[in-house]
């Protein structure tokens, strides 16, 4: 696992020493090795975190001449069998790890040798007699890659977004627009970042760069595969496919543990972990004082159930002290504010491990989400009627002031109901409405944005029909603008590396192909999973609905964290950007504040935004921290 970076120039050679500082920024995702080197036109930066084949794992890899060369972030876990493919066509690689692969790959099969890596990956390699540049990431997104053109021509590129803002000449203007949707959806969808001139690689795609520009090629499309099978025979693929994706991910010459939610993903992960593992699983829970955010004692039954080394962490954070360093972590918006518990449990659990097994993408791979159930449901709800219904349930108290109560959640579900088609999953994922963003942009940020556009329009229709396409657009959305990059940085800011099973590619496409019966049953989701494991779950686990970590925003913000908001959000710094109209925002905490309405999530969503544009935006222009 590592950071890498680079900078190529098609008309000269770039200065090594600007990628020692792109390194020194990233230092955190591998402090155990590092170094730049230069092949002219191109300088290669890595930092690396040692996992496998210590002794002989480090970087850059390059074949026999040394005219092919690599830096790699990332885990392959089909390394075993490509080392072995290779050797038999005469290859002689490196060590017994998986990066050396790399180089040699590439000289078999040229830019279509990523269509046989099996894992979490970001890439760059140096082609010298090609004289090119490639980069390229896996297919579900799950390592960064972020790049940039200097006005020079210079391209750069890196691990994460702050590494770029140490080279000169890069451009650091906000994208207003991107905050927009960031408003909208809580993080920036698709390959824009906050920055209008930096870009992300896309998920499952090969950015080649070389003296006539670049070109993004995309080598891979999740998909289902229609089938004809009995449930026994779905569910015995199931088993057979979550286990060996496990299995291929407990390969480590250093410590490894889970981490342990109190949902079902985690819970199979560990299960499946304990029968492969000689030695007792480490396990890390994180728990609140409040009950209603508290998961302890379901996670707690699956330790118990598979002995393992149990750690529970109970947070009780300073959450005024802890929001800068999770701000200096996240250099791109980030509104999910179960960023904060991910990365403390992280911190924790990096005392006692250096990777980590999680249940990330058990939602998306096997239809876990109550939303796909809702989106359902509301097909069968006369618009007419759901308008007034909704209308009705936001005038009684708890539908405006607590986000976890039924009221609450029945109205916004009945709002998502009264409004057309393609509109009505856009309704159920945002957080601010597109009239609320009217209110809330100046005229002089609006003007710049341009169109404001609905959540819906920013997500796109689904791919396919039903419960897969919705399943599919969550793929190709949410989880590589939200998830992946929460669980990645909440992760590497602290050197632990997370491998997410349920994430593996073969176990994506049986999820996404197994049929309607298999995926949901009323509102409960994940049948498949439920029923493949149940013999290996505590039965008040497999009965548990989806939960997921949150946090007690509505108190925080009426709380300790009131007055943070009310001073990052209202003070002279934030009001002279001329972002948002100071009336606008002084209602929301106005509001939640006297408990009219329970702008939790949307506050949290407005001081993330800040403190990113203060901690990553103004300080890169030279500006100080208040």
């Amino acid at each position: 696992m590592c950071g890498i970076c680079g900078l190529y120039s098609p008309s000269g050679a770039p200065p090594p020493a600007v990628v020692d500082a792109m390194r020194a920024r990233i230092r955190h995702r591998g402090p155990d090795q590092g170094s730049t080197d230069a092949f002219g036109a191109c300088v290669l930066g890595h930092q690396r975190l040692q996992v496998l084949d210590p002794e002989l794992g480090y970087q850059p890899v390059a074949n026999e001449r040394g005219d092919v060369v690599a830096v790699f972030n990332g885990e392959l876990y089909n390394f075993p069998e490509l080392r072995r493919d290779l050797a038999a066509r005469g290859h002689e690689v490196r060590g017994r790890g998986d990066t050396p692969v790399i180089p040699h790959l590439y000289e078999e099969y040229g830019p279509a040798f990523v269509e046989r890596l099996e894992g979490m990956f970001a890439i760059a390699l140096w082609d010298a007699a090609e004289q090119r540049l490639l980069l390229a990431r896996d297919r579900l997104g799950k390592k960064p890659l972020v790049w940039t053109r200097l006005d020079d021509g210079t391209f750069a590129f890196a691990s994460e977004v702050k590494a770029l803002l140490t080279v000169p000449g890069v451009h650091r203007e906000p994208d207003l627009s991107a905050l927009d949707s960031y408003l909208a959806l809580q993080y920036v969808p698709g390959a824009r970042t906050g920055f209008r001139d930096i870009h992300r690689l896309s998920p499952a795609s090969v950015l080649i760069v070389d003296s006539t520009g670049e070109r993004e090629e995309r080598y891979w499309h999740p998909h289902a595969h229609v089938e004809q099978l009995s449930d026994e025979a779905w569910l015995e693929r199931v088993r057979d496919e979550v286990t060996a994706a496990v299995r291929a991910r407990l390969a480590s010459d250093v410590p490894l543990g889970a981490l342990l939610s109190g949902g079902i993903d985690s819970a199979v992960v560990v299960a499946l972990m304990a029968a492969a593992s000689a030695q007792p699983v480490r396990t890390f829970t994180v728990g609140f004082a409040d009950a209603r955010y508290d998961e302890r004692a379901f996670a707690r039954a699956v330790a118990q159930r598979y002995a393992t080394q149990h750690e529970e962490i109970v947070l009780e954070p300073d959450a005024a002290a802890t929001l800068p360093r999770l701000a200096e972590a996240f250099d791109e918006p980030l509104g999910d504010e179960a960023a904060l518990p991910l990365f403390l449990i992280c911190e924790a659990a990096r005392n006692e491990v250096t990777v980590g097994l999680v249940g990330d993408g058990g939602d998306e791979s096997f239809a876990g989400y109550e939303r796909y159930a809702a989106a359902a449901l509301a097909e069968h709800v006369p618009r007419p009627v759901a308008s007034a219904g909704a209308s009705m349930l936001r005038r009684l108290p708890a539908g405006r002031r607590e986000r976890r109560s039924p009221i609450f959640r029945a109205a916004r579900f009945l709002e998502a109901a009264a409004v057309p088609r393609a509109e009505r999953y856009g309704r159920l994922m945002q957080v601010f409405t597109l009239q609320e963003r009217a209110e809330l942009w100046s005229a002089a940020a609006k003007a710049e944005i341009g169109t404001l556009t609905s959540a819906g329009f920013l997500l796109g229709a689904p791919p396919d029909e039903g419960t897969t396409g919705l399943q599919l657009l969550d793929l190709n959305t949410y989880l590589p603008g939200d998830l992946l990059p929460k669980s990645d940085i909440a992760s590497m800011a602290h050197s632990l590396e997370l491998r997410s099973p349920l994430l593996d590619r073969r176990v994506v496409e049986l999820g996404l192909s197994l049929p309607d019966g298999l995926k949901q049953e009323g509102r409960t989701g994940k049948i498949a999973l439920r029923r493949a494991f149940a013999a290996e779950l505590p039965p008040e686990v497999a009965a548990r609905g989806k939960s997921g970590f949150g946090l007690p925003l509505a108190e925080w913000f009426r709380g300790d964290l009131q007055p943070l908001a009310r001073e990052l959000l209202l003070d002279e710094r934030a009001r002279s950007r001329g972002w948002f109209r100071p009336e606008a925002v002084e209602r929301l905490l106005s509001e939640h504040a006297a408990g009219r309405a329970d702008n939790g999530h949307r506050l949290w969503t407005l001081t993330m935004l800040e403190l990113w544009q203060r901690t990553h935006v103004d300080v890169s222009a030279g500006a100080t921290v208040a």
